[in-house]
């Protein structure tokens, strides 16, 4: 990054040099808290959602799709970041976002066959990628369960969660059905 000049743009502050890191409003909190565990689960679907849309081609739906996702993937981290009742948070997750991620996955699993067990993640790279968020998206909802128990979380956040992996699943299918791709069940015999 700059150096030098009167102000040099640092990314870095040294606040999380002794295991703690900041959360809206200012406080601290270990790391490896359950709530920073949170965040840094969607932190890293985010990212896992921003390797998946690099992969879509031919496909602005589907990646209209993932863009919004990463935005509600953002909105779902700040209203984490947030201790309860902290008045820094202004946007959360809803009833529309829980709705609008159920109706895309329906629609997305109306054009599909039927399923009659689990598949092997992959097919083309971007679905094999949306698989990779997919799982990502779990880990994140068995960490927001932590932390609920801890401290509760919305209802609607927990849905919302819990419709990701879902909605993530019925996306990698449509991606190789569009693409041709035949889904691999698992062989158990091997």
């Amino acid at each position: 990054m700059a150096a030098g000049g009167p102000n040099p743009t640092r990314l870095y502050t040294r606040n999380g040099d002794r295991g703690e890191t900041g959360l809206l409003g200012g406080a601290r909190v270990a790391k490896d808290a359950p709530r920073v565990r949170v965040f840094g689960a969607y932190d890293e679907l985010a990212s896992q959602l921003g390797v998946a849309e690099a992969l879509l081609t031919g496909a602005p739906e589907e990646l209209a799709l993932l863009r919004r996702l990463s935005h509600e993937v953002f909105l779902a981290m700040s209203e984490v970041a947030a201790p309860a009742g902290s008045p820094r948070v202004t946007h959360r997750i809803g009833a529309r976002h829980v709705e609008r991620l159920e109706a895309e996955t329906n629609r997305l699993a109306g054009s599909l066959l039927p399923a009659h067990s689990f598949v092997l993640p992959g097919g083309t790279p971007a679905a094999a990628q949306i698989h990779v968020a997919r799982s990502v998206a779990r880990r994140a909802e068995r960490e927001l369960w932590t932390l609920h128990r801890e401290e509760p979380q919305s209802a609607e956040l927990l849905q919302w969660a819990n419709r990701l992996s879902s909605f993530l699943f019925a996306l990698a299918l449509s991606v190789n059905r569009r693409e041709g791709v035949a889904e691999t069940a698992p062989d158990y015999s091997v």
